[in-house]
């Protein structure tokens, strides 16, 4: 099935017979708040089940990162909470670029539940074209949902510092933070040498709705992604670089690209490990 579906898409398939319905995952997350789960309360699409991303989507911060991967048995009550059926769809949006909602999709993804899409523009399309909103919150049935790790490939400090030799590994955080001219939250600015900046805001047009899979393909053939060419990403914690895994999907791509999950906030706190600054190479 297809990862991104649109909003015209979604409003048919809340109009099914309650059981056919898909679960509708509401992720709102900002780095630097306010919490999303206020803009929930505040308004959401019918149905959705607020998801925290930092409490429910992550394991407490720690050696592995800021938002290392949740365990196993962790996620599978969060998710059977949510209402998250085996066999199901699953929904995701936020009310950003996608890239919030791409980590629930990765998630899903990499627990072994192939039936999850993001919804193209989010909440913030789906609100601009009049479409329901409500404040109720909804009581799920629970979900049946088994987890299985390893549905996506993941990589540690070391794979990524290998595959930035002899791959392409894509930072997508912004060019400032990428360059080191700032860094807001990890212990040091900078990026792993040889990464290539690919700032996740790129996937989405002006419209907030996803690039096409030409327009896609074409930006990721620029940054050195060709057939044959191992791949992978991160970001500060390994939320928006779940983006890159998801843009390169949409544009074709199928070999799926590994996530440092990680990524920046677990490579920076080890003194030992390497700090570039300033542009690419090149």
């Amino acid at each position: 099935m297809r990862s991104v579906i649109t909003t015209a898409e979604l409003a048919d398939l809340l109009d099914a017979p309650e059981g056919d319905r898909p679960t509708v995952l509401d992720v709102r997350w900002r780095l630097t708040g306010p919490p999303g789960a206020e803009s929930y309360l505040a308004g959401h699409v019918p149905g959705a089940v607020y998801v925290d991303v930092d409490s429910e989507l992550a394991a407490p911060p720690g050696p592995g990162g800021r938002h290392p991967l949740p365990d196993p048995a962790a996620l599978q009550r969060v998710l059977r909470a949510a209402g998250v059926r085996e066999g199901h769809l699953v929904v995701a949006y936020d009310d950003g670029d996608s890239s919030v909602a791409a980590r629930a999709w990765w998630l899903l993804r990499w627990a072994g539940h192939a039936q999850v899409a993001v919804l193209d523009g989010g909440f913030a399309v789906w609100e601009a074209e009049g479409r329901p909103v409500t404040t109720e919150e909804p009581e799920p049935s629970e979900g049946d949902l088994e987890v299985r790790p390893g549905g996506l490939p993941v990589l540690d400090a070391d794979a990524a510092a290998a595959l930035a030799r002899e791959g392409v590994l894509l930072d997508a955080r912004a060019p400032q933070r990428y360059t080191g001219e700032t860094e807001p939250i990890d212990p040091r600015a900078g990026h792993i040498p040889g990464a290539r900046n690919a700032p996740f805001a790129a996937h989405v047009g002006t419209d907030g709705r996803w690039r096409s899979p030409e327009e896609l393909a074409e930006h990721f053939a620029a940054l050195g992604v060709g057939d044959g060419v191992p791949v992978g990403a991160y970001c500060g914690s390994g939320i928006t670089a779940s983006s890159i895994v998801l843009a390169l999907e949409v544009a074709g791509r199928s070999e799926p690209a590994a996530l440092y999950t990680g990524s920046w906030s677990n490579w920076s706190a080890d003194p030992a490990r390497p700090a570039a600054t300033g542009p690419e190479p090149g």
